[in-house]
């Protein structure tokens, strides 16, 4: 199998310059996602880790080769994000795992997608997934998944092999958002109703990053990914309003966060000096309305959120 090529995007540059400031977008600030990270500075000051991410910049850095996905990187880059972010990413045989262990608890029996095999691979179960009354095949679409530190998304989406670089056929894609498409796909005749669900799947999904590239390389992912299934099942390209509808959800639901602090990168959480306990309240919450805490939105209530108001729940 061929290996993964970003670069290939870049042969309809009219599409690309439609859809890149569409994933660059950060829904809680209104703004551009920041680089967050020094990788990219040597280049100029618009790519200090606090700047904004635009669309020509991104282009730029990607058709010259610099600004790329991990498994394109040199060995020497690779390390240099491992020692310096602690940046780790997951081969898909370990994503399968994890993947697998989640369905099994949901499904309450084992092998439901696939079965692993001893030399890290799997084989890819044939037969249409079966579901009980209790738990239907809807209800397994729109159970909510969350990838944390995402990277590039590997245990949402699985196009590639993250270490490797390798293709993997739609057949046998193993993430999280793959399983729910292949669902999709079992259950569904017609384009209408394909697309609701597939929708709908993608709304379940969720994840957050600190670093601007791999945020981008993961929504670059989720956006492609989607392109993929439809061209597989129709035989045709998506249209731009298909193609706006996905983006918009991948910017909501994969999105830029400081995980320690829960809002975006380099907020500064002040700490209070107060005469009374009185007015220590009162400014706290005065401060705490102007913090960008991360927001996230709920596709079925139709309702924008922060996303430290679900933890613990």
């Amino acid at each position: 199998m061929s290996e993964i090529n970003f670069l290939n995007i870049f042969k309809q540059d009219d599409n690309i310059k439609k859809i890149i400031p569409k994933l660059l977008k950060d829904q809680t600030t209104g703004k551009n996602i920041v680089w967050a990270t020094d990788t990219y500075q040597p280049y100029g000051n618009e790519y200090e880790k606090q700047k904004q991410i635009n669309a020509n910049l991104c282009i730029k850095l990607m058709k010259k080769g610099i600004m790329l996905p991990r498994t394109m990187r040199t060995k020497e880059q690779q390390n240099e994000r491992t020692k310096g972010k602690a940046e780790v990413f997951t081969p898909s045989w370990i994503c399968n795992k994890m993947n697998n262990y989640c369905d099994e608890q949901w499904f309450n029996r084992k092998n439901v997608f696939n079965i692993e095999n001893p030399d890290n691979t799997w084989t890819t179960i044939k037969e249409k997934i079966e579901f009980n009354n209790n738990k239907g095949w809807q209800k397994y679409i729109d159970s909510k998944r969350v990838e944390i530190t995402c990277g590039e998304a590997p245990y949402i989406v699985s196009r590639y092999d993250a270490t490797t670089g390798k293709i993997l056929k739609i057949n046998d894609r193993i993430g999280i958002l793959d399983r729910k498409l292949r669902v999709v796909n079992e259950n569904i005749k017609n384009e209408e109703d394909w697309l609701k669900w597939t929708y709908r799947a993608y709304e379940s999904v969720y994840g957050f990053e600190f670093q601007g590239d791999n945020l981008f390389f993961a929504r670059l992912n989720l956006f492609q990914t989607f392109i993929d299934y439809y061209t597989d099942r129709f035989s045709k390209e998506p249209t731009d309003k298909m193609l706006d509808r996905i983006s918009n959800i991948v910017s909501w639901n994969l999105w830029q966060m400081d995980g320690l602090k829960d809002t975006v990168p380099f907020e500064t959480l002040e700490e209070f000096k107060q005469i009374s306990f009185f007015d220590f309240y009162s400014n706290i919450t005065k401060e705490e309305k102007n913090i960008s805490y991360c927001k996230i939105k709920d596709w079925r209530s139709n309702k924008v959120i922060e996303y430290r108001s679900m933890k613990g729940s």
